[in-house]
């Protein structure tokens, strides 16, 4: 394989000037080339956006750093967009690639996105570090990716991607994402590990499927949520297995499974997993939403969609433990609460008369912080509604949804419309005595199994 240096082109790594012509010129000549590695080595190399082309593995060597400009004018426009709505100003990106095959980001080195040069909220523009559109065969592997100024990658539309050993910090700023796959299909994520400020790993559809998904031997920590499938439902969600992993301090969901824009989500078995201080473990729902002036709805909807399908989902083998850490409320940077002992908890729901359809949780043991007493919740629950049928005021009217209610009515399990539900060996205690139920099972049909519960003390939190 042909190796091109990038001083050979030009580019000095002094972590002062500007290495972007010569770094895409040796891209360039590797390319046409019929394909090898472009090398970074001893240095810091800054760079504005650079395109990966067919046959390309952009090396970033142990001894290397890759920082991105701190200058928004050194991005290009034409590298596709951010595919939710209202967040135009992520558009842009430090990498990428589109129709290329057989590219890959590798080396032990550092990709930085100098997250602290771009502002962390408002309308001006911040450029994700990565974006690879409809591409065959993508490696990245056993790099370090820290800093972005917003997600860190974007695989959209892709076949075939492999992403081995990386290691993501993405902590200073707002969308904070480490690992987002769109609309791809054969994907392998293993012994990474993700750290961050918003979803640690994104399994969404803009519309193809995403499909044939293995995450294996991973840490996850993040003030937001650890895996994330869905929301972004318009296509299918299929055939997907997370397994041998850890989640730490997560302040909301550690796996959430969102089915909110029509489509399918289905087949997915999660196993031998173990979270510590992770406020919800895990969080489901099947509904619809579209707020067109809303944050965080697909650039492809134009209307509200019919309510989708939820199905075949397995969760063996989980352990989730509550330290005293969770007695307090967690913020992500200033005043943004993300988590409080009343929000905690297994969470399941689903608009009345559209099922979740055979769920198994099995082998969980949960020990939930607990604490909360009556008086600091509301009495009224909120029910999913589906919002083709109901008006506009009734949908803005309190009701449950993806980031509603912020508070939960039972300490430990919350489930409610699921047809075809399992329940073994499930076990959930509390540290602190809490007055609500530990486990509710409502308006479910074809019930397995119950969960065995224990509070050492009941009524009054301890003090």
């Amino acid at each position: 394989m042909a190796i091109y240096d990038v001083r050979a082109f030009g580019a000095v790594g002094d972590g002062i000037q500007d290495d972007t012509a010569a770094l895409q010129a040796a891209i360039d000549a590797c390319a046409d080339g019929s394909g090898g590695r472009v090398s970074l080595a001893g240095g810091c190399f800054v760079t504005g956006t650079l395109y990966l082309k067919s046959g390309v593995f952009l090396e970033i060597e142990a001894s290397a750093k890759l920082l991105a400009s701190p200058r928004i004018g050194d991005y290009g426009t034409d590298t596709h967009h951010n595919r939710y709505r209202n967040e135009p100003e992520l558009d842009r990106c430090l990498i990428f690639a589109a129709d290329a095959e057989n590219i890959g980001l590798t080396g032990y080195g550092q990709i930085n996105g100098n997250g602290e040069a771009f502002p962390n909220a408002g309308t001006k523009n911040r450029p994700m570090l990565i974006r690879f559109l409809r591409c065959k065969n993508v490696h990245v592997e056993n790099l370090q990716l820290y800093d972005a100024a917003a997600w860190t990658t974007a695989f959209l539309d892709c076949e075939a991607a492999w992403v081995r050993g990386v290691d993501i910090c993405n902590e200073k700023r707002y969308n904070g994402d480490g690992l987002d796959f769109d609309g791809c299909s054969r994907v392998w994520v293993s012994d990474c590990r993700i750290r961050g400020t918003d979803d640690n790993l994104c399994l969404q559809s803009s519309g193809r499927p995403t499909e044939n998904v293995h995450i294996t031997n991973c840490m996850f920590s993040s003030v937001c949520a650890g895996i994330r499938i869905g929301l972004k439902s318009v296509g299918d969600i299929r055939d997907v297995v997370i397994a041998n992993c850890t989640m730490r301090d997560v302040w909301r969901e550690g796996i959430k499974i969102e089915c909110s824009e029509g489509g399918t989500i289905s087949d997915i078995l999660i196993s031998q997993v173990v979270m510590r201080n992770v406020r919800r473990p895990l969080f489901m729902i099947l509904n619809n939403r579209f707020v067109p002036e809303g944050f965080g709805s697909s650039l492809e909807l134009s209307g509200m969609p019919a309510i989708g399908r939820m199905e075949r989902i397995s969760v063996n083998g989980l352990t989730a433990v509550d330290e005293t850490c969770m007695e307090q409320t967690q913020y992500r940077f200033d005043d943004d609460i993300m988590g409080e002992p009343r929000f905690g908890g297994f969470r399941v729901d689903a608009a009345a008369g559209h099922p979740i359809r055979e769920l198994t949780l099995s082998h969980i043991r949960y020990e939930c912080v607990g604490g909360v007493r009556l008086t600091e919740i509301p009495e009224r629950y909120p029910e999913v509604v589906d919002q083709t049928k109901v008006s506009e005021a009734d949908c803005t009217a309190g009701v449950s949804e993806n980031y509603w209610p912020d508070w939960s009515r039972t300490a430990c399990m919350d489930i409610r419309h699921v047809d075809g539900l399992c329940l073994e060996q499930v076990h959930c205690s509390c540290r602190n005595a809490d007055q609500r139920p530990m486990v509710l099972v409502e308006g479910c049909t074809r019930v397995t199994g119950q969960a065995e519960t224990r509070q050492e003390k009941t009524g009054e939190k301890e003090e």
